[in-house]
């Protein structure tokens, strides 16, 4: 099948002669898995390695889901897709160019676009279209993956990544393209001589940091003993970001090498702030002036990591942690302005720790659990309208806070802005965001988590990770870590399975196994949505830090001893 599809492409006489000469350079490896598939939608939209094939991100791929955007959105709404759509994109390799592409077909559909002049962080754009009123957007990017990525995702009108049942929709529309050669698509000259582009950019920005802005909870924020050191990892927050911390007071050093958006992300080994390697350069800097707090955003601007220093070095908090932290902090000083909500709502994700629930609920929060993805916290966040209830919090593990909800999708802007307010609190109590979480453990509970990436790359990859799962799901383990595994929740078939009972999951179907044991820890097995690899998700409660450690210790290599077997 994929030489049949390789063949086509390399015989089609309008393909870019970029894209032939790589089909024609390809070796055999290479041409299976360019065509051995169509580029899927996951958890993240759509993703992939840029480059010629089917199960590529090419112009051709890009018109092709646009296709499928514009027909879903003409469908829904009808004369009412005159409200536009509202497009972003990153620092990467050809992301101007997708995004004038996606423009492009919509413009072709008769759907009018709003482009950045630049690029702008993904939570900006969802700001955007819940602002403009537009019935959906767009954003091109590969988030944090290697350079080599690059990425589509699609809004709804509320400004949050389409939830299954309507990408689901989409979806179908794509697989109807029979020729991905023959889509139409206009000119950015022709766009703009119909009325159907317009460049957007300034105004936004400004509107979005006055809403930003108030996620602050201290009226008087300067604080010139707290030093941050911000990087933006060559990404999209280098302008909004040090605006944000910049014109609320506080002290930024810049790490100016990663000021520039460098699609090669030359002076990184990873753009992911989930990863220490990421802060190399933060390092340097935050040990040359002392600094009390490291920050990097992920190139999209949606994910914050945080380094706080702390007894002679830097301590890097996981997403868990700093989630902890921002949500404590806003229940108690909510609470001492008098100001929390009665019926308070606080989102996460079933791959998130339980320490944030805890928390949470000790101030009376209601708690919901979503799937991972932050689309799914976005669509709750939704249903609270117009009821009794109010939106408080939402994170996941995986470094995502939304403070407010003016963004439907998580938002690293809101984030740093919060937490840098926290550490110049506790600063002046000469303590630090570390002192401040080991307050939190002692208060609430010794939670421990970790995160275990398998990557398995590749048709054989693929058939790898779905034979891990399977063999989890078809001969469940009674037992791990000498604990007693005492549920099980199947999101694919959407059961859970009790000892002595089933019991319906009212969750979209989603490959995600969760394993619960007999002393509240839990491991989840979950294929990434954008990525070629299995995550491995563990949490544990430890009657001390030292016995937390050692639980988690355990879980983790019982567990990956089972996947080895396999």
């Amino acid at each position: 099948m994929y030489k049949n599809e390789y063949q086509k492409w390399l015989s089609t006489n309008t393909l870019d002669e970029k894209l032939k000469q790589e089909l024609l350079q390809m070796s055999e490896h290479e041409m299976e898995e360019a065509f051995y598939k169509n580029l899927e939608f996951g958890t993240g939209g759509m993703r992939g390695v840029m480059g010629a094939g089917i199960n590529r991100i090419n112009k051709y791929t890009i018109r092709k889901a646009n296709v499928g955007f514009g027909k879903y959105l003409l469908n829904r709404y009808n004369d009412d897709v005159k409200r536009g759509v509202v497009i972003a994109y990153d620092n990467r390799h050809k992301s101007r160019e997708f995004a004038l592409e996606s423009a492009g077909v919509l413009g072709a559909l008769g759907i009018p676009t709003y482009l950045f002049e630049s690029l702008r962080p993904t939570p900006e754009l969802s700001f955007a279209v819940r602002h403009i009123h537009a019935v959906g957007g767009i954003v091109i990017t590969a988030s944090h993956n290697p350079p080599k990525y690059n990425g589509y995702k699609i809004y709804d009108e509320d400004g949050c990544q389409l939830v299954p049942k309507y990408a689901d929709d989409v979806i179908q529309f794509v697989n109807q393209v029979d020729d991905l050669f023959a889509i139409p698509s206009l000119t950015e000259k022709e766009l703009k001589e119909k009325g159907l582009l317009k460049i957007i950019g300034k105004d936004i920005d400004d509107l979005y940091l006055k809403a930003v802005q108030t996620v602050l909870m201290q009226k008087s924020r300067t604080n010139d003993r707290l030093k941050i050191v911000f990087t933006p990892l060559h990404g999209t927050s280098a302008i909004i970001g040090l605006r944000a911390l910049k014109e609320n007071g506080f002290n930024v050093i810049e790490v100016k090498e990663q000021m520039v958006p460098d699609p090669d992300f030359s002076t990184v080994k990873s753009p992911n702030p989930e990863n220490k390697e990421a802060f190399d350069m933060a390092l340097t800097y935050g040990e040359k002036y002392n600094a009390d707090l490291l920050i990097a955003t992920d190139p999209d601007a949606d994910r914050l990591g945080v380094a706080a220093y702390h007894q002679g070095e830097y301590i890097f908090l996981t997403g868990n942690q700093t989630g902890a932290i921002l949500l404590h902090y806003l229940l108690s000083q909510h609470q001492k302005a008098g100001t929390l909500p009665k019926q308070g709502v606080v989102f996460k994700t079933v791959v998130t720790s339980d320490f944030g629930a805890k928390i949470a609920r000790a101030y009376n929060m209601d708690v919901i659990s979503t799937l991972t993805g932050f689309k799914f916290i976005g669509e709750q966040a939704k249903l609270l309208e117009g009821t009794t209830k109010q939106f408080f919090f939402g994170y996941e593990e995986s470094y995502g806070y939304v403070i407010k909800d003016f963004v439907r999708d998580k938002d690293s802007i809101q984030a740093l802005l919060l937490i840098s307010e926290i550490a110049g609190e506790v600063k002046k109590e000469e303590k630090s965001l570390v002192d401040y979480l080991y307050e939190l453990y002692d208060k609430f509970g010794y939670y421990q988590e970790d995160l275990v990436n398998i990557v398995l790359e590749g048709v054989e990859g693929e058939k790898k990770i779905q034979k891990i799962l399977a063999e989890f799901r078809d001969n469940k383990p009674l037992q791990i870590a000498s604990r007693s595994v005492i549920t099980v929740e199947d999101y694919l078939v959407r059961v859970r399975y009790n000892k002595f009972q089933e019991e319906p999951i009212e969750f979209p179907k989603s490959n995600v196994l969760k394993f619960i044991l007999d002393d509240g820890s839990w491991f989840v097995l979950r294929p990434s949505g954008t990525e070629p690899k299995l995550k491995l998700y563990f949490s544990v409660k430890g009657e001390s830090m030292q016995d937390a450690k050692t639980r988690l210790q355990m879980l983790k290599q019982d567990v990956l001893n089972h996947v080895k077997a396999i």
